[in-house]
């Protein structure tokens, strides 16, 4: 074997069999999720939400407190999201993809620092210092629920903030040994930034198929 691909399996040496196979799942599902979201599909809540059932299990197995709480959020702001995309606008149209109000901007703000401060008490609270991953975690955490609580609204800008967020993430991951994930956020990214320029051209065009 190359020593890439030696490297490559040996993250997961003495991974218990299991949670190597949620990882791949809950990485194919999500996966799926953004390219949904890329389409403007309505399939990316019913993907995302198998997906981030899986990795707040696996998280949480991994001690990523902030990451984990990210999935347990997304799975709430699926459901939000779900409802959000299927509101009608007028009898034949839906929801269009918009661009974020100053009052979403302010919105969006407190929502970061909110979540800055309670990620950073929870890990206080728990006494999970165990390395500098952790403040990187609590970063990714905030630029994350603001994405996933963008693109709930339709907004394009949601965008931004995953790109952001993906760019840290691949790092972060391949560090903790969840090399799988790692490429999982690589993938994100360069669908992130296809994902922008989508729904840049469908701005404020109302659909009525959510099944593009």
């Amino acid at each position: 074997m190359s020593p890439i691909f030696d490297w490559f399996f040996a993250q997961y040496h003495e991974v218990p069999t299991h949670l190597v196979v949620l990882e791949i799942i809950a990485v194919i599902f999500g996966f799926l999720s953004v390219w949904y979201a890329k389409q403007d599909n309505i399939l990316v809540y019913p993907t995302g939400i198998i997906s981030t059932a899986i990795f707040v299990y696996i998280l949480a197995v991994y001690s990523l407190l902030g990451d984990m709480m990210i999935n347990a959020y997304y799975f709430a702001m699926s459901i939000y999201g779900w409802y959000i995309w299927t509101r009608k606008v007028d009898n034949t149209h839906y929801t269009p993809i918009t661009k974020a109000t100053k009052k979403e901007h302010k919105t969006s703000l407190f929502i970061f620092i909110a979540t800055i401060i309670f990620v950073f008490a929870v890990y206080q609270i728990s006494d999970n210092w165990n390395s500098w991953t952790a403040y990187v975690d609590i970063g990714t955490t905030a630029i994350f629920f603001v994405g996933m609580w963008l693109m709930a609204k339709k907004k394009l800008e949601n965008w931004i903030y995953w790109i952001i967020g993906d760019l840290i993430s691949v790092p972060l991951y391949l560090y903790k040994g969840l090399v799988f994930s790692s490429f999982q956020y690589l993938l994100f990214t360069v669908v992130a930034i296809y994902g922008y320029r989508a729904w840049q051209k469908s701005l404020n065009k109302p659909e009525k198929s959510l099944l593009n």
